[in-house]
């Protein structure tokens, strides 16, 4: 324990992220939350999977970003519900079609941490591409 209700987690490669309670719930604010945690995760385990695909199919990708958004229980364990991912992928030369496949591999088949959280909730994606 970091103070009041922040930790630092170390994962296995000995990299530290600081996490903390929101203030309202008695943390300091020194961290993201474990459940923004979640969301941080999904988006970017299924970021680098979009990036990958479009790599390896030899596409100039530039850059890509998501949004997550997450809808909670009211009542315990307040659980996420429904997320939602919007992912604007920049690049070069790339088209609808090449983008399109790329995200629905990676939110359908290769993001193990989206598939995680799609087992319990409402899991839904749209993309926007910018060159």
């Amino acid at each position: 324990m970091a103070g009041k209700l922040s930790f630092v987690g170390r994962g296995g490669n000995g990299d530290s992220i600081v996490m903390d309670a929101g203030a309202d719930q008695g943390g300091i604010g020194w961290g993201h939350s474990p459940m923004d945690l979640l969301l941080l995760g999904a988006g970017g385990c299924a970021s680098i999977d979009i990036i990958l695909i479009l790599k390896k199919g030899r596409k100039d990708v530039t850059d890509c970003e998501v949004d997550v958004f997450g809808e909670r229980a009211d009542e315990m364990p307040k659980k996420f519900t429904k997320i939602h991912m919007h992912f604007m992928i920049k690049g070069n030369n790339l088209s609808d079609d090449i983008v399109q496949r790329a995200v629905d591999l990676s939110m359908e088949k290769y993001c193990s941490a989206s598939a995680t959280l799609a087992a319990g909730c409402e899991l839904s994606y749209d993309w926007k591409l910018s060159e």
